[in-house]
C-alpha cells in the first residue's frame, strides 16, 4: 500500500461515514465531533474501526483511538498507523 496523504485519508473517512452511517457529507469536516455532531456511538465506532483496519491493512489497537474526538483526530490516528507501518 502506498502512503496516503492527509486529504486522501479524509476523503476515504468521509465516504466511509456516509456509506456506513448515512451521514450527510456536508456535515463531515475535520472539526466535526464524532459523538455530538455526527451521532456516532460506541457500536458505530467499532464498525468504523473495522473499516479503517481494511483501509490501512494494519491491526488497530483501541488505545490508538482512545483520545479521538473529531474527524481530524481520526485522520491523524490513521496517518500515524500508516506511518508506523511504513517505518
Amino acid at each position: 500500500m502506498t502512503i496516503k496523504t492527509r486529504e486522501e485519508v479524509f476523503d476515504h473517512l468521509r465516504d466511509t461515514l456516509v456509506e456506513l452511517f448515512e451521514i450527510d457529507a456536508d456535515k463531515i469536516n475535520l472539526q466535526a465531533q464524532l459523538y455530538t455532531d455526527l451521532d456516532i456511538d460506541s457500536i458505530d465506532a467499532v464498525d468504523l474501526l473495522l473499516k479503517l483496519k481494511e483501509f490501512t491493512g494494519q491491526k488497530i489497537k483501541p488505545q490508538q483511538f482512545k483520545h479521538v474526538r473529531t474527524v481530524g483526530d481520526v485522520v491523524d490516528a490513521v496517518m500515524n498507523i500508516l506511518a508506523t507501518a511504513h517505518a
